[in-house]
Order: C-alpha cells, then structure tokens, then sequence
C-alpha cells in the first residue's frame, strides 16, 4: 500500500477538514513538539481517555512552581488565589458549554460518573416520578436508576430513532420517535393512578455521543422531552408530569459541546480528562439554577454551610448552588490546571477538532466497510451507521471468510504487538452492547451464567461476539495513525488464498529452511518445576510424578489484599522470586534480591501454616492453607506490594463446572489440578525454539538494548524440554509415552505478553518479542500456539512411585494431521 498517494486520495477528499490549516500550529507540528512521547504508538482510545500535550503540562507545573495557593476555605491572600482561580475555571466551563451564569452553574466534582451519582441522589424522586433513559447509556447513567426504583419511581429504556430525511415544512422535533421498553417498579406504592402525576417531576437521560457506536444524539431531544413529552411518548401514562433532562456529555463534549443557549438542558456532566487529558479525577456538573432549587441534598459538610451548633439539631446551608453541592475542600489545585488545557481547545477550536476528527473516523469507516476477503465476503460488520450523524468513534467486529468471527481479544493482542492501543468489550454501555450486536436477554443471560463479566476474556460465547472493537481520535491524532491501523488489519485478518485453512495448525507455516531435519526420536531433555505460580523455577535431573502433576509444580499462589491472584503479567517482579526443593529434606527455599534473609518452608510441617480456606480459580475449586504473617511479610517485600502466600492442600481440589455445563477457560477440567492456567504439564521442544530464533534474526528483531532477540526454552515456562525431531513435531502428538509414564496432548498453549516479559540485569524489559513474530505464523483461530499442554494419565497400571528422568526417551503416537 502507497501511503502517500492514499494521503492525497485522502487530502482531495477532506483536505479542507484535516489538519488545522488556520491554527497556529497543524497537525503535523503539533504531533512533533507536544507529542514527541508517542513515538512509535498509535492511540487511537480517545473515547476512554485523550493526551496530554507538552506545553500544557509545562504551563501547568510553571503556574504551580510560581504561584502559592491555598485552600479556598480560607480569607489568607493565598487563599484568594485558589478562589479567584477557581471563579475563573468555573466560567470557562459555562463558556465553553455557551450557558449563561445566570441560567447555569458549574460543579466540581471528581468525575463525570460522581456527577450523575449527584443527580441520581439529591433528585426529587417520588412514586409518581419516572426515570426515562435512552437503550445507549453508560452503566454510570444506568446507575441512577437504583436511586429513582427505591423511591418507588418508575424507570424504563426507549429506543430513539431519527428520520434522515426532513421535508421543508417539518421541525427536528418531529423527526424524533421514542420506543418504550418495560416499565420496571419495585414498590407497589409506586402504582400510577390516573391524574396524579401533574406535580410529579421526571428525568430523562441521553448521551451526547454513544461510546459504543460512536453514534451522536440529537439535541433536539432536549426541547422534544420537556414540550412535548405527551405527544412523544403516545399513549403512556408515564410522559406526564414535569420532565428535566440531563446530558451525559463525556464522549461527545471533546468535540461537539452541548450548547445551552439554545438547549437548555437541566443538567450536563463530563470529565476533564476526556476533553485534554489532564487532569484525572475532576469534573463538573453544568445545573440549571432552577433545576438546582429542586435537588434535595441530606448531607452537609465543610464548605456547604453557613453556620452549624454541635451539640443542638441546628445548621445553615450556603445558599450559592456550588457552594451549596461541593462537600469538603474542592481540588483547587486540579481546578488550576484546567486553564491550561482549555487553551489548546480555544486555539484550535471545537469545530476544527470536530472536523478533523471525523474525517479521519469517516476515512476509516470507508476502508474498513470496503475489505474483503479472496471469496468475496466482507471482513468488517460496523455499528452505528444507520444513524444521521456520527463522532470520531467506529466500532466494529470482523469475520473470518467462512463466516465465523474473530474474537476482540485476539485482535487486541495483535494490536498492541503492533503498536496500536484500541478498546474492546462492551465499553460499559450494556444497552448499545447488545442492540448492535444483536444479543437478546437470553443471550446476555445465558453468557452471565456462563461466567462472562466485564473485562474478562470470553470475546465469544454461543459462536457470537460478546463485545466489539473500537478506535476512536482525538484532537492530535494523524493521517499515519489511520494508515497503520487499516494496515494492521489488512494484513492480519483479510485472507487473500484461497485456501484459508492456512489457519489452521495442520497448516501453519513450515519451519525455518536448514533447522534440523534429523532423525525422528526425541527426547527428555528437561524437567523444571516452578513451586509458587509465575515465580521462577528449578531444574532437576528427575522428579517425581502425582495425580496433578508433577511433585509441589505450582502448589502455591500469591495473592493481593483484594483477592486477586498475582502474576508476571501485572507484577513481573515476581520473577526475581527463585525456589528450590530439597526433597531429603523435605523444605523449599526461597530467595529474592529485595530480601536479606532467606526464607525456608517445611513441606510436610504446618509449622508456618496458620487456616484453611476455600476459593475458585480457573473454574476449580481448591481448598487452601494460609501462613503466618513472617511469610506474609517476606513475599510482600519481596514483590513491593503487600500480599499473601496461600498453599493447595489437595485434598478438595475438583473441577467447578458452570450451570450451564461449560467448563470455563480450563482446558482440562477432567484431571485434578494445582494452580495451573490450562493443564499439568507445558511441553516446548528446542527445535522448535531454534526455529523461532531463527525468524527472530532474520526479522531483525531487536532488544531495548538493541542486541538481537534470542529467546531460551525458558521464557516459556515449561515444565518439559524435548530435543529431536523436526520443529512443531509435538503439534501432531496426541499420546506419548515418556520412560513407560502415558500422557495426553490437549492440544497447543496459546500465549500471552507474558513471553515478552525479559528479566534481565536486574530489571524487567517488557518487549513486543517473541510474541510478535509467533503471532506472524503460529496464529489458529483466534491464538497464538507454542507448544503443547499434556495431562498425565495416572492409571492403576502406573506405578504409584514414577519419575520422570532426564534423557528418557519419548515414544509418541496418534501423528495424524
């Protein structure tokens, strides 16, 4: 692909859009002085959160290291430094949401979602009110419906449908249409009855711009609900009363910012980070004075009142609407630093960011929608498109050329080994979810009963996608931005053979030409135990075999105060750990460069142990001996975190199945097992590495350091090491005897960053390698195979005392493709 004629395509086409002719600075110059750190990234998840530019945190830093202030709270000169900067910061807000302050009043709060936790909390709900919410909303906008449903209220989803086309004499109002959902009650004081609801007020609550689909909503609506919500809602009951509206404007505010001079909304909120990056943690609620007088709030606190006794039941709020919500001391320091950023947005100006944005997200959707697979079949199904309008936002999905889609974590995984930082799931937006994706209440049940929540792994449930992937662009995002992203899916999952089986292991690419074609008898070459999950292990010479394994193989796990269980991928320190057993002794020792003292643990004593509990991983359930604080305290400094070493006491181990009857992510579920990911054994052979090597060399692949990436067998953490043979032998094996000891192949182990992960001089490199390269020719449906996972089958004709050695050979059968 020529990106340089694909930019003047692009150019001819939204030339006058792209790029800020008239700014200051254009696209080009901004990205080379005030974002030199992205390099070689490609950020394309605006929509999650936007960048920071240089000169602004300069000019940030710059103001906090010249100027002193103080909590607002105060009458001191520095005091009225924090407050004047506050005035200020407050009505650039309402400027830049075009409200009057004598409409509008601006409250801080620590983000967009505690915002809507505000409205949800002080509205005056009652068993006469509604809570109306378009199908696309943010859980955190969902979420004020536990507040209206516990007030007796009434609380139900609508569809919004616009006409896209208007005849002369029709207003945008009469191009609006509103679908109800089930009406949902929990208090049957809460029954309407005919002429009560005319005191009662309502909320009606919409995005700007869906963060799913990237779709914009009509401001329209707002006039529309609070004029004709009788008409809108038809027959229903429920459209009387008095209704106010509020504007979750989080996604779309960056580039089209509600106008409340024209759209007087009751209440608008969004986060700074999503306009310029920084800071965290701050944002506001826009509330329409007359609206405020309405709220009704229990709490008060410093800051919000006048005067309070403490030993009576007496005190006076503030009657200034922002001094009357702002509990406690304001982030003044946060507020200062929002001057800065709203400069870059008054340079460049919001209409210029939205066009720029949206001819690159036009550009994408063209390409994305235009790809094809060698038989024909399109590659992308996008969400949003019927809609007249959209933000820089496209979500999508992609099929294989037999009609079976790729998973979203496979095509994040890809990504990020290409440098490109995207979203995938359901972007906290349940109702966009699962109207795009078309997944009916069963379906979302049936995959909750499965074991799906948010953030997990399970991108396909029942052969259908359970979330999708987005890119979305900001203000400094590029041309070559685009151009890598449609490349990285041109190459990676349009297929142009024919024959697309090439995605299947029997097909995968052949080995490096010249790697050893030597004769076909393997052998035992290595055995590693690894005692604690994602610590370092040991080799031994021989070592014997139980029911779940090999002997202590991951028998204990380290855990954080919160209960999750730690490993490399979030704590890569923890490779640093080095374990050995003694077996004559009966101990295993441990070491690690943060601790001065060696710590010793008695395998077969409970000296060091103090309970037992019992906890699920993986979809099994292990009963699980805890240690004595001294333990506790070790690994803690060991890893720099505080944590807690728990032992499998094997006695209650067993597979936990779903309702459902899915086993989960556990490949093996029918063996017993210790805290392991998929199976017992992980088997790699050394002519597999040595191809692997090979393509990384004649890649160029290189380090940090700029050396060339080799990898060793034990970056991949196996249990067993074979040598012999062709590379990739072991795909084929599905039995294998190993010194008169039976094993089953379940198949290849699909890798993760965690291979990436390189210890080396005392710091922990996180590289792109080799997970890169595997992925160029080890990818089968939707993973990156290498090597293979083993269950040993430990029948009554094993002897109960077996061990495997070093040097046994191993005999293998069932080597059909």
């Amino acid at each position: 692909m020529n990106t340089e004629s694909d930019k003047e395509q692009f150019l001819k086409e939204f030339g006058s859009d792209y790029g800020y002719p008239n700014a200051p600075k254009n696209i080009d110059e901004i990205r080379a002085t005030e974002f030199k750190r992205l390099n070689s990234t490609v950020y394309l998840d605006h929509a999650g959160a936007t960048l920071y530019s240089e000169s602004q945190m300069e000019a940030i830093f710059k103001d906090l290291n010249t100027t002193v202030y103080g909590n607002p709270h105060s009458q001191s000169s520095c005091s009225l430094a924090s407050e004047d900067i506050v005035a200020k910061a407050r009505q650039q807000v309402l400027n830049f949401f075009n409200a009057s302050p004598r409409e509008y009043s601006c409250i801080f709060t620590s983000g967009a979602t505690s915002a809507l936790k505000l409205v949800g909390e002080t509205f005056p709900w009652s068993s006469q009110s509604s809570f109306m919410y378009s199908v696309e909303n943010h859980n955190s906008v969902l979420g004020i419906r536990e507040y209206a449903l516990s007030k007796g209220a009434a609380a139900f989803a609508v569809d919004i449908e616009e006409s896209t086309h208007l005849g002369e004499s029709e207003s945008p109002k009469s191009n609006l249409k509103l679908t109800q959902h089930h009406v949902q009650r929990r208090s049957e004081c809460g029954e309407l009855k005919e002429g009560t609801t005319g005191n009662a007020y309502n909320l009606f609550a919409f995005p700007s711009e869906c963060n799913f689909s990237g779709r914009k909503f009509d401001p329209y609506l707002v006039k529309v609900i609070k004029e004709e919500s009788e008409r809108i809602l038809g027959s229903s009951q429920y459209g009387r009363g008095c209704w106010l509206v509020l504007i979750d404007a989080a996604k779309g505010c960056a580039t089209d910012p509600a106008d409340l001079s024209k759209f007087k909304a009751d209440f608008v909120v969004f986060s700074f980070y999503k306009l310029f990056g920084y800071p965290t943690g701050l944002g506001a609620l826009i509330v329409r004075n007359d609206a405020a007088k309405l709220m009704k709030k229990t709490y008060f606190s410093g800051g919000t009142v006048a005067a309070a006794i403490a030993d009576i039941d007496f005190f006076k709020r503030r009657e200034g609407v922002e001094e009357f919500f702002e509990d406690g001391t304001i982030s003044f320091l946060s507020i200062a630093a929002i001057q800065h950023g709203f400069r870059i947005m008054n340079m460049l100006t919001t209409s210029s960011i939205s066009r720029h944005t949206a001819s690159l997200a036009a550009y994408v959707r063209n390409k994305l929608l235009a790809l094809k697979h060698e038989n024909g079949e399109f590659v992308c199904t996008l969400y949003g498109l019927l809609s007249s309008e959209m933000g820089p936002t496209v979500s999508f999905n992609m099929k294989r050329p037999d009609g079976t889609w790729y998973g979203y974590r496979e095509v994040e995984k890809l990504a990020t080994l290409a440098g490109i930082q995207l979203r995938t799931g359901c972007f906290c937006n349940p109702g966009a979810c699962a109207k795009y994706l078309g997944l009916s209440h069963l379906d979302l049940l049936s995959n909750i009963e499965a074991g799906h929540v948010c953030w997990d792994d399970r991108d396909m449930l029942h052969g259908k996608p359970t979330g999708a992937i987005r890119v979305s662009f900001g203000y400094m995002s590029t041309f070559e931005d685009v151009m890598k992203f449609v490349n990285f899916v041109e190459n990676n999952f349009v297929i142009l053979s024919s024959n697309w089986s090439a995605f299947h292991l029997s097909s995968i690419s052949p080995p490096v030409e010249g790697i050893g074609k030597a004769a076909a008898r393997h052998f035992l070459t290595s055995i590693t135990v690894y005692p604690i999950k994602s610590c370092a292990g040991f080799s031994a010479n021989q070592w014997p075999l139980t029911s779940t394994g090999l002997l202590y193989d991951r028998e204990w796990i380290l855990k954080s105060t919160t209960g999750e269980i730690l490993t490399q991928k979030k704590v890569p320190e923890m490779c640093y750990i080095t374990t050995l057993i003694d077996l004559n002794l009966g101990k295993l020792f441990l070491e690690s460069p943060r601790c001065k003292e060696k710590l010793q643990i008695e395998l077969k004593s409970n000296s060091l142990a103090t309970g037992r509990d019992e906890m699920d991983i993986q979809n099994h359930r292990y009963e699980v001996r805890s240690y004595n604080n001294e333990v506790d305290i070790w690994f803690s400094n060991a890893i720099g975190r505080p944590c807690t070493l728990l032992r499998n006491s094997g006695s209650q181990s067993y597979s936990c199945i779903n309702k459902n009857g899915s086993p989960g992510m556990c490949r093996d579920v029918g063996a017993k097992l210790n805290f392991v990911n998929e199976a017992q054994f992980l088997l790699v052979s050394e002519e597999s590495i040595a191809d692997l090597n090979s393509r990384l060399k004649s890649n160029g692949r290189k380090s940090t350091g700029g050396q060339a990436v080799q990898v060793g067998a034990m970056r991949f953490r196996p249990n067993l090491v074979a040598s012999g043979g062709e590379p990739y032998a072991e795909d084929r094996w599905r039995h294998l005897n190993i010194g008169g000891k039976y094993f089953t192949s379940l198949g290849g182990c699909n890798r993760c960053q965690m291979i990436n992960i390189n210890p080396e001089a005392g710091e922990v490199q996180r590289l792109s390698e080799p997970l890169a390269t595997l992925a160029g020719y080890r990818r089968a449906k939707g993973k990156i195979l290498f090597g293979i996972l083993l269950r040993y089958e430990n029948n009554t004709k094993t002897k109960s005392d077996a061990w495997l050695r070093v040097g046994e050979q191993i005999f293998s059968n069932g080597d059909s493709n």
